[in-house]
């Protein structure tokens, strides 16, 4: 199964990033293999919609769930929308939380973590 987890770094000992629609990276996991690929979120700075953006993008790459610190409501409902699972409160690294989804400790979401305009700097 394909998973993404927002990330602050470019590989699997990098940490989670506590913000879904302005995460540094994307790293998108296949749990079978813990093959790996590193995306750049194109959203980081956009002026609005980053949410709705960045999980446009996570769809597209074939994830089943989101792996997050927080998830504001337009990217949980966009995420939603594509079948994809939201788990926030996740924090560590990208290894510690694949492993903690692999277990079966990580639950999904049935709402938005954050309000809107949460990630903005």
């Amino acid at each position: 199964m394909k998973i993404c987890i927002t990330s602050q770094g470019k590989d699997l000992d990098s940490q989670v990033d506590p913000r879904f629609g302005r995460c540094s990276y994307f790293i998108i996991v296949d749990t079978d293999t813990m093959e790996f690929e590193a995306v750049d979120n194109s959203a980081v700075n956009a002026a609005g919609g980053a949410g709705i953006k960045s999980g446009q993008l996570i769809a597209e790459k074939g994830a089943k769930a989101v792996l997050t610190g927080n998830c504001g409501p337009n990217a949980f409902q966009t995420l939603n929308a594509a079948k994809i699972d939201v788990i926030t409160g996740v924090s560590g690294t990208i290894k510690e939380a694949v492993n903690k989804f692999k277990s079966g400790e990580l639950k999904p979401d049935k709402s938005a973590s954050v309000d809107s305009h949460f990630g903005m700097k």
